[in-house]
């Protein structure tokens, strides 16, 4: 099970003494690459909330859209909005959202007809379709992300998704590997078990400085860690306990390890 609470000062301290057995830890590049991706599933997030709610604006076509995929660009994020067709080779593009000079600020453009497409959005709808149909849900809402992995292979991360205000859930997420063209999963990553929920309203009165969970699975923070740190409001950093180590995550998405 995911454990989680709300640690007091003197809590963290007792945690660093216990985690100060063990000399050996992930490499900084490791845990580089875990806030960098962390960081990509924060922007990935905002951008498809707002891209969405300008689509909608818009009053799409009934049957045009299955399901949206984001891109980061050297310029902005671009959201695209489509469906797969029958024979699964192409991608088709009604609407595209694509972001201005704030992170909530997006321009749609409308195509008449739609626009077939084979390359980075086709690949990403088959990896999403491959990883939905295997992935075991929870009674909950979830969200699907997709970003560029090592040799031009994909990673498909399904989170659970903020339903309520001031409540975030973390945990019941999978990362999955996916193949270049989407057509089949390399590796599935179940990054945390059982969904846990952290509430924003603290009771008045309460000042609440970090958060602390237990992972079962891993020995380091995963990705939808620093994703929940940096989606939580308010930021907070969160410390993770696992294996023999103990790990801060702060509030800009680096990460620490205790000693």
């Amino acid at each position: 099970m995911l454990k989680f609470r709300i640690l007091s000062l003197a809590s963290v301290l007792f945690a660093l003494l216990v985690s100060a057995q063990d000399k050996t830890q992930p490499s900084e590049a490791q845990l580089a690459g875990i806030t960098a991706r962390g960081r990509l599933l924060a922007e990935y997030d905002v951008a498809a909330w707002h891209a969405t709610d300008a689509v909608q604006a818009a009053k799409p076509e009934q049957g045009t859209v299955e399901r949206y995929i984001a891109r980061k660009t050297d310029a902005s994020w671009v959201v695209a909005f489509g469906r797969l067709n029958e024979a699964r080779d192409q991608f088709l593009v009604k609407y595209e959202a694509i972001q201005g000079k704030s992170p909530d600020d997006f321009s749609v453009k409308t195509y008449d007809s739609v626009q077939a497409v084979s390359t980075f959005y086709l690949a990403a709808a088959r990896g999403l379709d491959l990883a939905l149909k295997d992935f075991q849900a929870e009674n909950h809402r979830y969200n699907t992300y997709v970003l560029p992995a090592e040799s031009d292979q994909l990673y498909v991360y399904v989170l659970p998704a903020q339903t309520k205000r001031d409540v975030y859930p973390l945990g019941g997420d999978v990362r999955y590997l996916v193949s270049t063209d989407g057509s089949k999963i390399v590796e599935k990553r179940q990054m945390h078990k059982s969904i846990i929920e952290f509430r924003g309203d603290a009771p008045q009165g309460a000042k609440v400085a970090s958060g602390f969970h237990d992972h079962v699975l891993s020995e380091i923070p995963e990705d939808s860690d620093v994703f929940y740190v940096l989606n939580r409001r308010p930021r907070m950093s969160e410390y993770i306990g696992a294996g023999k180590h103990l790990y801060e995550v702060k509030t800009d998405g680096t990460i620490r390890v205790e000693k």
